[in-house]
């Protein structure tokens, strides 16, 4: 009979998998990053998540690490998001993602089919067409994705057949003034980027450019067998994740449930069943961490889209009538963490050199976490390119 796990012992096992019980080493920068990956949508929030996690994160030291250094790469990656993770573990988090399938590869890059059914193509051609041409128009340089996508698009027509190539040249329906070829290679970038052809150089104000990957590491990745990427990719979401099942998995991974057997069935042996919200599954190496984990204390300031709130059961972690405050589509908040729940969210407003932190939480918070609370904040501060905080507590329902 499997284990039945308590609320309790599941938080506190996830939060522990996250480093958010207690802060790494500052020299631990890199294995922070290499749990699960962070998000970095909105731009910034990878310095947030990774400073929730590790002692004296800076904007220059992430910032060392992705250009100088690049022991961190930055690349499409998990539902088609950018992602920040180390270069070391790059074929679990390109390759370890690769659908394995044109259905998959479909479902990850939504809107894609409507374009590629258009041209009469399959989105694998489209991808071929792309992988032809990309490397002679982005050698020795690093381009935003639109002159990117408008110099690869004229190229592929000019090799189209004029009934596909006059369909490619029309304006399609994603952006106005973009034609339908372009807004096709920006699709099928999602793909190259998880072949290990491109990646994201640092950002330069609002733009994120492309460049080749070999040249950016001066020298290619590693080539990893897609079993053995795929299976480790499970691991690291199980051991941030677990208990979980296939379905959130796959959320998570941004496919199908039916997708996801090229993933699972390679660790099913070295799975645990456990008695969470139903039947869950687990590795079986941490059921020992799982059955003796506890909540901690304390506080963090996540950001939006911060890797522990990606989790797909949200209601886990907080009551579902309560989500809204936490997930929106536009205009996500960050989550305040206070001893181990979900308690609220924050939102930031910088004004000249002034970070002004509004602080929503369900319900009251001690006098203790509110100095916790008011810490957290000053920290924020020169993250956000700010030299003060103010902080502005409140309750939800309460005025601002």
């Amino acid at each position: 009979m499997a284990d039945w796990i308590s609320r309790d012992r599941v938080i506190g096992f996830r939060l522990a998998a996250h480093n958010l019980t207690a802060r790494l080493d500052e020299d631990r920068l890199i294995d922070a990053a290499g749990r699960c990956g962070v998000q970095d949508s909105p731009p910034g929030s990878a310095l947030l998540a990774l400073h929730a996690r590790v002692v004296g994160v800076t904007r220059e030291r992430l910032a060392a690490a992705i250009g100088r250094e690049k022991s961190l790469l930055q690349t499409w990656c998990m539902r088609g998001a950018p992602f920040s993770f180390p270069t070391v573990d790059a074929p679990v988090f390109t390759t370890g993602v690769l659908p394995a399938d044109e259905q998959a590869m479909r479902h990850l890059i939504p809107g894609v089919e409507q374009a590629v059914d258009s041209l009469g193509m399959s989105l694998s051609e489209a991808v071929e067409l792309t992988a032809a041409e990309i490397r002679e128009v982005l050698t020795g340089r690093a381009l935003a994705i639109t002159e990117l996508g408008a110099e690869v698009a004229q190229r592929i027509a000019s090799e189209l057949p004029s009934w596909q190539r006059e369909r490619w040249e029309q304006e399609g329906p994603y952006a106005a003034g973009q034609p339908l070829g372009e807004a096709v290679v920006h699709f099928c970038l999602r793909i190259l980027t998880l072949r290990q052809l491109v990646c994201f150089a640092p950002r330069t104000g609002n733009k994120a450019p492309f460049v080749l990957v070999d040249e950016w590491l001066g020298g290619p990745l590693p080539q990893v067998d897609p079993a053995t990427a795929r299976a480790e990719l499970l691991r690291r979401y199980l051991h941030c994740y677990g208990p979980s099942t296939r379905a959130d998995f796959a959320a998570w991974l941004g496919l199908r449930a039916r997708d996801v057997a090229p993933w699972w069935n390679l660790v099913e042996d070295e799975l645990a069943q456990v008695e969470f919200a139903g039947k869950a599954w687990m590795l079986a190496e941490d059921l020992g961490a799982l059955r003796s984990a506890a909540m901690p204390s304390g506080v963090r300031l996540l950001p939006p889209r911060d890797p522990y709130t990606q989790l797909r059961d949200r209601h886990t972690v907080v009551d579902p009538d309560r989500h809204r405050a936490i997930w929106k589509t536009i205009g996500e908040p960050g989550a305040v963490l206070v001893d181990g729940e979900i308690a609220g969210s924050w939102r930031p407003h910088k004004g000249g050199r002034k970070l002004t932190l509004t602080i929503s939480t369900f319900g009251p918070v001690t006098g203790r976490n509110s100095r916790l609370l008011q810490e957290e904040a000053e920290q924020l501060a020169p993250l956000r390119g700010a030299s003060a905080v103010d902080v502005r507590l409140q309750s939800y329902g309460a005025d601002a």
